[in-house]
């Protein structure tokens, strides 16, 4: 078996950021959840501006920590202009500097379907009739 294979999973849930700290709140909610179902996970918080800790941080712990695949998940409803300008100039930074570290970068929650179907969904649930 290789090290990447040994080494567990590591989610980076990668958010806008704001100035309130209770705006993360739900990001951290996410976070917890997806930590309660899978132990073996590491699971961290990164954000674009005004909150810490910033993306490269996130991913220079769990590279110190020997994780050596790694996924992004955008926690942003579209791609505007910071996952297409912004983000790709720090992806490309970041691989730069961990040349041997494989990053896999998920769509923009709002670009999946299943999410935008369950919105949908509650959404009508929630309409009177």
């Amino acid at each position: 078996m290789s090290d990447a294979a040994k080494t567990p999973s590591a989610l980076v849930l990668f958010a806008h950021g704001a100035r309130d700290p209770e705006w993360a709140e739900p990001f951290r909610r996410i976070q917890a959840a997806i930590r309660a179902r899978r132990s073996d996970a590491a699971v961290e918080l990164a954000f674009l501006e005004f909150m810490q800790p910033p993306l490269p941080e996130t991913i220079a712990k769990l590279v110190g920590s020997g994780h050596r695949r790694i996924t992004i998940a955008p926690l942003f409803m579209a791609q505007g202009g910071h996952l297409r300008h912004d983000l790709p100039k720090l992806l490309d930074s970041i691989r730069a500097q961990n040349a041997t570290i494989e990053i896999t970068l998920l769509p923009a929650v709002g670009d999946v379907e299943t999410i935008l179907n369950a919105i949908a969904d509650w959404l009508l649930s929630e309409l009177p009739d």
